[in-house]
């Protein structure tokens, strides 16, 4: 008795923590339909209602797989990224021009 109650707080003063890709494949489990959520949910130990929420998230979601639009934060990434690029190059051919200017100048 003594040894199940200290179980019970250990249980209770740890959050169980999921990754996306843990997540996503219990989630899919659930849209397949073979088994059923409380199978589900003893195989994998986790609440049934927990399942339900990322199965509902998933297919919210699922349009944005096939959308084209980019996410806001890649696209100005991408923007920056290219801004930094141009502004390489053009450091790169000021460079390339100031060596021969002073190649130029040390031969005089």
């Amino acid at each position: 008795m003594y040894l199940l109650k200290i179980k019970k707080e250990v249980q209770l003063g740890k959050r169980r923590t999921y990754d996306d890709n843990f997540k996503a494949r219990v989630a899919l489990e659930a849209i397949k339909g073979e088994k059923t959520i409380s199978e589900i949910a003893g195989q994998y130990e986790v609440h049934p209602n927990q399942i339900i929420q990322w199965k509902k998230r998933l297919l919210e979601n699922v349009t944005d797989v096939f959308s084209k639009k980019k996410d806001p934060q890649i696209e100005e990434q991408e923007e920056l990224i290219e801004e930094l690029y141009k502004k390489i190059g053009q450091q790169n051919i000021e460079l390339e021009f100031l060596k021969k200017k002073y190649k130029q100048i040390q031969n005089l």
